[in-house]
């Protein structure tokens, strides 16, 4: 039994669940994340996609499990190595999904609706959407996005758009950089081919991937830029109680600018990650790269200071 549960928790990919976290971009960045009411609600958000991706996750692993036992390392996963029972995984998916759905519905209708588009989208990925090449890149960069307006859903409230556009430029960053590391590790391994591994795959070629990770790399760089540079300070701070007493002389000067730099290493460093093949998983670079895990961490903790400590 205790075997069985953990290929469960396994297959359900706990780490992956990071990318629910941009369900609190909305409090965060409009000043929100102390209300305790929105704050609830996020949190209750948060658990139901954790819930969803998890159910898609473990559909997604029976439906590929031929497939994973040629892969150099999902050869290893639960339901790919028999260590999970198919019946069991479709039985545990079942309940993670009425669950999910279940939690979303007590937030609210908008969630709810925002929760059922996430998983029929997430059902269609692994079903037909990641085999259709390009199509597949945009559908995980749609999970993504669908994440950040679940959030804005859960509180009532609405981000910049130039944040918008940097979290649409970031995802498909990270989505055309997933495909990109796959690729590379695949190619090294010798032990299988793209096509046999995703089908999608094998319409990409490595010039084309580089060109893509470039523009989305620029793309998330400059609207993050044009973010910081054009949003007025929305909140005030708790170390300083008015703007001005921070910046005397210099009305709405941008703080978040700060920030940039923060921005632009991370871009960097996990551009050199996907060209040695580790951004497959981007959840797993971000928990296991010391340079990146911190550069995410100091970037928070500047955003942080910025928004609530004076109010930028």
């Amino acid at each position: 039994m205790g075997q069985l549960l953990y290929a469960i928790l396994k297959a359900a990919r706990p780490r992956q669940w990071l990318k629910n976290l941009a369900l609190f971009t909305t409090i965060f960045f409009t000043g929100h994340l102390f209300n305790a009411s929105l704050l609830s609600d996020s949190l209750l958000g948060f658990v139901a996609f954790c819930f969803l991706s998890s159910s898609n996750y473990i559909l997604n692993d029976v439906l590929d499990a031929p497939a994973d036992r040629r892969h150099p390392f999902k050869k290893f996963r639960p339901v790919a190595s028999g260590k999970l029972p198919v019946k069991t995984a479709l039985l545990v998916s079942l309940l993670l999904l009425v669950s999910g759905l279940g939690l979303a519905q007590m937030i609210g209708q908008t969630f709810f609706l925002f929760s059922l588009v996430f998983i029929l989208l997430q059902y269609s990925y692994s079903i037909i959407l990641k085999h259709i090449s390009v199509i597949d890149i945009i559908a995980i960069t749609a999970g993504y996005v669908l994440r950040v307006y679940a959030g804005e859903a859960a509180s009532g409230y609405h981000i910049s758009i130039w944040l918008a556009l940097a979290a649409l430029s970031l995802a498909l960053f990270l989505a055309i950089g997933k495909r990109r590391a796959e690729l590379t590790l695949i190619q090294g391994s010798g032990d299988a081919s793209p096509k046999d591994t995703r089908a999608a795959l094998s319409h990409y070629s490595e010039k084309l991937l580089d060109a893509y990770t470039s523009m989305f790399a620029t793309s998330t760089f400059i609207s993050y830029t044009y973010f910081t540079f054009l949003e007025r300070p929305i909140t005030q701070g708790l170390i300083f109680k008015n703007y001005s007493d921070f910046v005397i002389g210099i009305p709405d000067r941008k703080w978040m600018m700060m920030t940039i730099p923060f921005v632009l290493y991370g871009i960097m460093r996990y551009m050199q990650l996907i060209y040695h093949g580790k951004g497959e998983s981007p959840e797993q670079v971000l928990t296991t790269d010391l340079p990146l895990l911190s550069t995410v961490i100091l970037w928070t903790g500047a955003a942080f200071f910025v928004i609530y400590g004076i109010g930028g």
